[in-house]
């Protein structure tokens, strides 16, 4: 019983980290700075807002990539994205796979 508990605990952290560790990235790169989880809009969508719109788009991912690295302006009101060319592609990859979670 105390190992089907442990594997349970190992189970519910390992599938905890990708969500906590993209959530990092988003401090670490400053995208918190205009964006939120849920909850009131600040200056850009919500998380969930861009998870909602996109959801079942199958090139969602590549679209949302894009958008972070070139930025973009538009598409969510006049206050533009600036573009996130120094993130590397890796770490943008994991930030859009995130926020396309965060229903």
């Amino acid at each position: 019983m105390k190992s089907l508990m442990l594997a349970a605990a190992a189970l519910a952290i390992t599938v905890a980290l990708p969500a906590q560790a993209s959530e990092v990235l988003a401090k670490k790169y400053l995208c918190t700075t205009c964006h939120v989880v849920k909850g009131t809009k600040t200056i850009g969508p919500t998380y969930a807002d861009v998870a909602k719109k996109y959801a079942g788009q199958k090139d969602a991912e590549a679209k949302l990539a894009e958008k972070v690295k070139k930025g973009g302006q538009g598409v969510w009101g006049q206050v533009p994205m600036p573009p996130n060319a120094a993130v590397p592609d890796a770490d943008i990859k994991a930030l859009v796979k995130w926020v396309l979670s965060t229903k």
